[in-house]
């Protein structure tokens, strides 16, 4: 058995050239996210742009910059992004690529019931082992549901990417073409914590008890809280993405997982978003389990966690509640991610909490973050029906269960003090105070 499984590998086994070749004109690509995207076979879509037509890629926080991504080629190859990072911002802004809003969750069932067209799955996978199974590695996410509806499942497999366990196994049987491409996985650093982004996560690591089980978000203030939680104890963790951070709370003994409620005694996430200290971490590692996102972001398995705390990072908040944390204004500048899925997850946990932070101000402290009314054309991410603490470098406040009244007044308390007398101002002539 093990002599078939190699051999339907060597069969299979091509140049990312002749495997972009299976691609048909009107095609929908989806790709891995993020360190699971599959970088030659990307390039190959890039250097053969022009023999495509109306063919579209779907990508998440793409790691590298991909020329097939250029407003000249927009008739051969669009791309789509489920979750906009620095590499393709820009493009969307600007409209020669497009958007599709959707909880991390939703992923899944977007192909599942057929809401979106899925031809082609594109991934990075660890080498396959003597059973012919490939590890998804760093990405599991959507990929199951991807590679049930796809026509054509192709796997790029580098060496160099982790063998991760739980639900992370595809068998060969399932693939249609394989490359081998090793080389390195992409490093996608946190930058430390800035004064500000100090007192943030000090007031973050207040709000936590010993025993929490805890979910750290994408931004700068969530992937640095290792600094700030290293005096906790038997923390443990639930997550989407798993980051740099978490390898510290668990060497440092923070992170134990031993007082989870489900789950006990291991890491669950979808995906590893980092450098090589995430990556060889989780390699072979039994205590790290990634499952589809489907499962991790479900709102009642969250739910199922004691004292869960959800901390991410938004980018604007009215006086009312409303989170703004995917565009500056009518400009488009991330995605929803998984940050409702956890905030209405946590709230329904025993002892949980969600928790968005940010700084009070931008600019150098000339434009408040929080503000009367959003900008025109914001998109608001966590509705003030789901909010629940706001934490700046002045404080954290509770606005879930609080009148309108109350959570005007608890914003602009912990406000730059700067900006609180204009607010206050805004606030009495929009009669909330």
């Amino acid at each position: 058995m093990i002599n078939r499984w190699h051999s339907e590998y060597k069969q299979k086994l091509t140049t990312a050239e002749e495997a972009i070749k299976l691609i048909k004109d009107g095609d929908h690509i989806y790709s891995a996210l993020c360190a699971g995207e599959p970088p030659a076979l990307l390039e190959a879509i890039s250097k053969n742009v022009k023999s495509f037509r109306n063919v579209t890629v779907m990508q998440m926080l793409p790691t590298r910059n991909y020329s097939y991504i250029h407003p000249e080629n927009v008739e051969h190859v669009r791309h789509d992004s489920w979750f906009s990072g620095s590499k393709t911002r820009q493009a969307v802004n600007e409209g020669w690529a497009d958007y599709t809003p959707q909880h991390f969750h939703d992923a899944c069932y977007l192909m599942r019931d057929e809401l979106v067209q899925v031809d082609v799955y594109i991934a990075a996978v660890s080498p396959m082992d003597n059973h012919g199974y490939f590890s998804l590695g760093a990405s599991v996410c959507y990929a199951f549901d991807a590679i049930k509806r796809a026509r054509t499942v192709i796997f790029e497999v580098n060496k160099n990417m982790p063998k991760t366990y739980g639900n992370t196994f595809v068998h060969i049987s399932e693939v249609d073409c394989i490359v081998e491409n090793t080389c390195p996985m992409p490093q996608i650093n946190s930058t430390p914590p800035n004064e500000v982004q100090q007192k943030i996560g000090a007031n973050i690591a207040e709000l936590i008890e010993d025993g929490s089980t805890i979910q750290l978000g994408f931004g700068a203030i969530p992937m640095a809280m290792s600094e700030f939680l290293k005096d906790k104890k038997d923390l443990g963790l639930h997550t989407e993405i798993l980051v740099d951070a978490m390898v510290d709370l668990v060497e440092c003994g923070a992170v134990t997982n031993h007082k989870k409620s489900i789950h006990p005694g291991k890491i669950i996430g979808t995906a590893l978003v980092g450098t090589d200290k995430i990556y060889k971490y989780c390699h072979e590692n039994p205590f790290v389990e990634l499952h589809p996102v489907d499962y991790t972001n479900d709102v009642n398995v969250i739910a199922a966690n004691n004292k869960m705390i959800a901390i991410n990072a938004t980018l604007e908040i009215d006086l009312f509640g409303q989170c703004v944390s995917e565009s500056l204004g009518y400009m488009h500048y991330s995605g929803s991610g998984g940050q409702v899925d956890f905030c209405r997850g946590a709230v329904k946990s025993p002892g949980g909490k969600a928790i968005l932070a940010m700084p009070s101000t931008t600019k150098n402290d000339t434009v408040s973050k929080i503000v009367p009314c959003l900008k025109p054309g914001a998109v608001v991410t966590v509705g003030r029906n789901d909010v629940d603490y706001i934490v700046t470098e002045y404080g954290a406040v509770r606005l879930r269960g609080k009148s309108q009244k109350q959570r005007a007044e608890l914003l602009i308390s912990i406000a730059h003090p700067n900006f609180r007398d204009e607010l206050k101002f805004h606030a009495r002539k929009m009669n909330l105070i």
